[in-house]
C-alpha cells in the first residue's frame, strides 16, 4: 500500500495539485520524496502514536482546510476512525482503495457509521470487488469500482522468447516467504521433476515474514532434494531472475492480484497457479498460463511435469501492457474525481 501511494501522487501529479498524506518515521516517509524530485506532488509528514488520535484528526483536518482539498483517495483502514471525523461536515469525495483480501465483516453499526462517508470503493480486479461487496458496508450513494493497476513492466533487456530451456530448468517463485503463499507447495511439486531425474533449480525470491521462517526451515531441511533449491532473498533487480528463468510456479492460496505472476507471464515464462482468488479472472482476461484445481498437489505436480515440453512463450506481453497500463489507471481514476 505504502508504495501503491507514492505511485498514484506521482500518476495523477502530472494533471492535478497532489498532496500525500503519510505518517513521520515510516517506510512511506522515506520513499516518498526520492519520487518527488522527478514529480511535483507535495508531501504532510503527520506525527500520531495510536490508531485513533486526536492529533491525527486535527492534522488531516487543518491540510484539507488549507489546502481547500475535495478527493481524498485513502490506502488501507486502519485509521478510518480517526480520519472519519478529519472528514465529518466537508465536502470531501472519499475514494477507499482496495489491495488485499479482507476477511472480518465490516457491517457492524460502528463500521456502517465509519464507511457511511465513502464516494467510492475502488478495487484492483473483480475477486476483490466481491470481497469488498462481502465484507465493507455501503453507504446510500457509494459506488464500486473495479480499476486495474498500472505495472511498471518495461523490460531493460530484450526478452528472448525463442530460448530453449536452460540446463538445468530454471522454476522461479517470487513474493513474501509466508504461510500460504505458496513456497512450500512449489518445493512439494518439484518432488516429480527429482523423481524423473529432470535437473532443476527453484530460486525462491523474497523475504520471510519472520513467524514463519522457522517452520519453513525445518521443512526445507526434509526434502531430498533442498541442493536444488536456492532462497534467494529479497532482491532489487527481481528482472534478472524473471529473464534467466523457465516456469514461474506459484500455488498461492490467498493472493489479491499477484504482481509478481503479470510480471512472469509478461516476461514469457511458462506460469503455473492453482484455480483461487483472481486467478480465473486472469485467465478470462485473456491471459493464457496453466491453472490447477485448488490446492491439488498431485495436479500441481503432473502440470509441472508436462509444463516442461513448451516453455518460453510471447502470448501475454502485449495483453498485459494494456490490461495494465498507467495511461488507463490514469484515465480510469480521473473519471472518478471532482
Amino acid at each position: 500500500m505504502e508504495l501503491d501511494s507514492i505511485k498514484f501522487a506521482s500518476m495523477l501529479s502530472s494533471e492535478l495539485e497532489v498532496t500525500l498524506i503519510a505518517k513521520s518515521d515510516t517506510f512511506i516517509s522515506q520513499e516518498a520524496p526520492k519520487s518527488q524530485e522527478k514529480n511535483s506532488f507535495s508531501l504532510e509528514l503527520i506525527h500520531f502514536k495510536k490508531s485513533f488520535s486526536f492529533s491525527l484528526i486535527n492534522s488531516i483536518s487543518t491540510i484539507i482546510k488549507e489546502k481547500n482539498i475535495k478527493n481524498v483517495i485513502f490506502f488501507g483502514a486502519s485509521e478510518l476512525k480517526s480520519l472519519y471525523f478529519a472528514f465529518l461536515g466537508k465536502d470531501i469525495n472519499l475514494i477507499i482503495r482496495h489491495g488485499t483480501t479482507k476477511h472480518r465483516s465490516k457491517k457492524d453499526i460502528l463500521h456502517r457509521r465509519l464507511y457511511s462517508q465513502v464516494n467510492y470503493h475502488v478495487a484492483i480486479c473483480e475477486h476483490l470487488a466481491k470481497n469488498v461487496e462481502k465484507i465493507i458496508p455501503f453507504g446510500k450513494n457509494t459506488q464500486l469500482k473495479v480499476i486495474y493497476p498500472s505495472l511498471n513492466l518495461q523490460a531493460t533487456k530484450n526478452i528472448d522468447f525463442d530460448a530453449k530451456p536452460h540446463q538445468p530448468l530454471q522454476l522461479l517463485h517470487v513474493g513474501r516467504i509466508a504461510e500460504g503463499k505458496g513456497q512450500r507447495e512449489a518445493i512439494e511439486a518439484c518432488e516429480i521433476l527429482y523423481q524423473n531425474s529432470i535437473d532443476f533449480e527453484l530460486k525462491i525470491v523474497g523475504s520471510f515474514h519472520e513467524p514463519y521462517e522457522k517452520i519453513f526451515t525445518q521443512f526445507l531441511q526434509n526434502i531430498q532434494y533442498q541442493d536444488s533449491i536456492t532462497l534467494v532473498g529479497h532482491t532489487d533487480n527481481v528482472e534478472k531472475y524473471y529473464l534467466n528463468a523457465d516456469i514461474f510456479i506459484f500455488p498461492s492460496e490467498g493472493e489479491g492480484l499477484s504482481n509478481a505472476f503479470i510480471e512472469a507471464l509478461y516476461y514469457g515464462l511458462k506460469c503455473i497457479s492453482y484455480k483461487n482468488t483472481s486467478f480465473p479472472e486472469l485467465q478470462k482476461l485473456g491471459l493464457e498460463f496453466e491453472i490447477v484445481e485448488d490446492r491439488n498437489i498431485q495436479s500441481l505436480k503432473d502440470t509441472l511435469l508436462h509444463s516442461i515440453i513448451e516453455i518460453k512463450e510471447d502470448k501475454n506481453k502485449l495483453k498485459i501492457e494494456k490490461l495494465f497500463s498507467l495511461s488507463k489507471e490514469k484515465e480510469e481514476m480521473l473519471k472518478i474525481l471532482i
